[in-house]
């Protein structure tokens, strides 16, 4: 165990968790809703600190990240936990454990073996990823800060629920995100994901503020969230306020956990997706879950040149110079070295 970061203490041996956006109230002997911070007599503890259940070396396309050294690696690590209930999480079994199964979870890893293990695997990045980095925020800071010494880039994979206090502490360290922006309903958050949509739009400024790269994905699930006013209303939020550079991956949805009463997304539906998007005014629009489509390639918005041929998480030809078109010479937002 290891005391946690970001919390208050309260009358009656009470807590405040701010770590995340919900800000748990939490009683001695009780934990919060992402289930590995746990309140023992008025001291808030992490129970999940360095104790990994996925260790592996990913393309840096899986996380998805296309604007982030395309066709390089990323040493990606997850302990347990999440402080959502997606009703779709394709990683239910560690993002949701059960609560008696969190302290045994996972083999215990120091954040400088990850380091160590992530260059010698001829990794350019730390990706904290697979369930919610917030949630092992303690063990990412950490491991980030060593990661940075050593040049490697850092990487969120995340919901997008983090407090402006604890972003603030790790963005000097961490170079770029995808975030989860899974509907742009307050009523398919409530129901499907159990958090508020409004909490995840200023998180997505808040990323934005501190000159965090950021790329946004969508599972676009059939009869939930695929409607075309949603997904106009959506893109037009990334566009006005996020910034048309922004990459947006709408991905294909296929039954799991507890939704599996709808079927895989059309793909019809992920390329009327991709032109709202792009009618929106947004320059890269991808297709995610649908490998050969077409819609995982990057385009010159201003020329239409090809930029990067992608099919699936391999990058088949990567024509960029210096981050410019090849066609016209301009700049690609991204980062590239």
């Amino acid at each position: 165990m290891k005391e946690a970061l970001f919390y208050q203490k309260l009358d009656g041996e009470r807590v405040r968790c701010g770590l995340c956006r919900f800000g748990c109230l939490i009683s001695s002997g009780q934990r919060g809703r992402c289930r590995v911070r746990e309140n023992r007599k008025g001291v808030l503890y992490t129970l999940v600190y360095g104790n990994l259940v996925a260790e592996h070396v990913d393309p840096i396309e899986k996380k998805p990240l296309f604007h982030l050294l395309p066709g390089s690696r990323s040493y990606s690590v997850a302990t347990v936990g999440c402080n959502f209930r997606c009703l779709h999480c394709q990683n239910y079994t560690i993002a949701q454990p059960d609560p008696g199964s969190v302290e045994r979870s996972g083999t215990f890893v120091e954040p400088r073996t990850v380091v160590e293990r992530a260059l010698a695997t001829g990794c350019r990045s730390i990706a904290y990823t697979y369930t919610e980095p917030t949630i092992f925020f303690e063990y990412a800071y950490e491991t980030a800060q060593l990661a940075k010494a050593a040049g490697l880039k850092n990487i969120f994979v995340t919901n997008g629920y983090i407090t402006s206090e604890a972003l603030a502490a790790i963005a000097p360290y961490l170079d770029a995100a995808n975030i989860d922006l899974k509907g742009f309903t307050e009523s398919f958050y409530r129901e499907v994901v159990g958090a508020a949509l409004g909490e995840v739009l200023d998180c997505i400024r808040d990323y934005k503020r501190h000159g965090i790269w950021v790329e946004l994905t969508t599972l676009v699930i059939p009869n939930r969230n695929d409607s075309e006013t949603e997904l106009r209303d959506l893109a037009r939020f990334i566009a006005s306020e996020v910034g048309v550079e922004t990459p947006w991956h709408v991905t294909q949805f296929y039954p799991t956990h507890r939704l599996t009463d709808q079927p895989r997304t059309p793909v019809e539906t992920l390329r009327s997706a991709r032109r709202i998007g792009l009618e929106a005014g947004l320059r890269f629009v991808y297709e995610g879950n649908v490998p050969g489509e077409g819609g995982e390639n990057s385009y010159c918005s201003f020329c239409g040149s090809l930029l990067i041929k992608r099919l699936g998480y391999l990058v088949e030809k990567n024509l960029l110079c210096n981050g410019t078109c090849p066609g016209c010479g301009a700049v690609i937002e991204g980062v590239w070295t």
